[in-house]
């Protein structure tokens, strides 16, 4: 029993270098879904230089959680961590898609296969707003583009069939992708009904109004 308190003063310093290493990571992730959070809102404001302003260093930030981490798997595994690493997903893709843009590899982004396919399910969320926000000022082929990419998202998602383990709850997301884009898809269906209905209206005023002139003339 000698060496018992050396041991435990190893152990000791080993967690306490554990523990700070995973408040500096709160601390980093907060800041990094904040930034992610300013680069989507930037996104739908068509404020773009903005949008990557924040999406540069949102990139510092996973990249700094990845370094960091680096001797604690652990920690750069954990949920909170994969979460904010999921919302600079989302907010990558996000800019992308909105711009018509090539998508960003998980490579790319230095993101994991799972994080960057639960950014991918939140994509739709951002997408409908997007859609919303269109058909407010009337029908538009755009916003049958993005519905377009809502349905190529649910229809690759459903085919990532493996445990939740692997996947960190894809599944759960995906379901929630169905709703969206079904919800999306009706809004869509109402406002291109009230466009043909209104150009038939504007049609029949017009040739009324031709009738009406051609009938003062005789």
């Amino acid at each position: 029993m000698d060496n018992l308190d050396d041991i435990v003063e190893k152990i000791r310093a080993s967690f306490e270098a554990r523990n700070k290493a995973r408040d500096q990571a709160l601390a980093v992730c907060r800041l990094l879904t904040r930034h992610c959070a300013h680069a989507i809102r930037a996104v739908h404001r068509q404020e773009i230089d903005a949008a990557d302003t924040h999406l540069l260093e949102a990139a510092k930030l996973a990249a700094q959680l990845y370094d960091s981490l680096s001797m604690y798997p652990e920690l750069y595994y954990a949920g909170y961590t994969q979460d904010a690493l999921k919302e600079y997903s989302e907010a990558t893709i996000t800019r992308a898609l909105i711009l018509n843009l090539p998508l960003p590899s998980p490579k790319e982004i230095g993101v994991e296969d799972a994080t960057w396919l639960n950014g991918l399910a939140e994509v739709t969320g951002e997408l409908r707003r997007r859609c919303m926000d269109i058909l407010r000022q009337g029908y538009s082929s755009e916003a049958e583009r993005l519905l377009a990419c809502m349905d190529d998202i649910y229809s690759v998602l459903v085919t990532i069939d493996y445990p939740d383990a692997v996947t960190n709850g894809l599944r759960r997301h995906t379901d929630l992708v169905r709703g969206i884009v079904e919800r999306t898809r009706g809004d869509l269906t109402i406002s291109q009904r009230e466009h043909h209905l209104q150009q038939a209206l504007a049609e029949l005023s017009i040739r009324l109004d031709r009738e009406g002139s051609a009938h003062a003339d005789h």
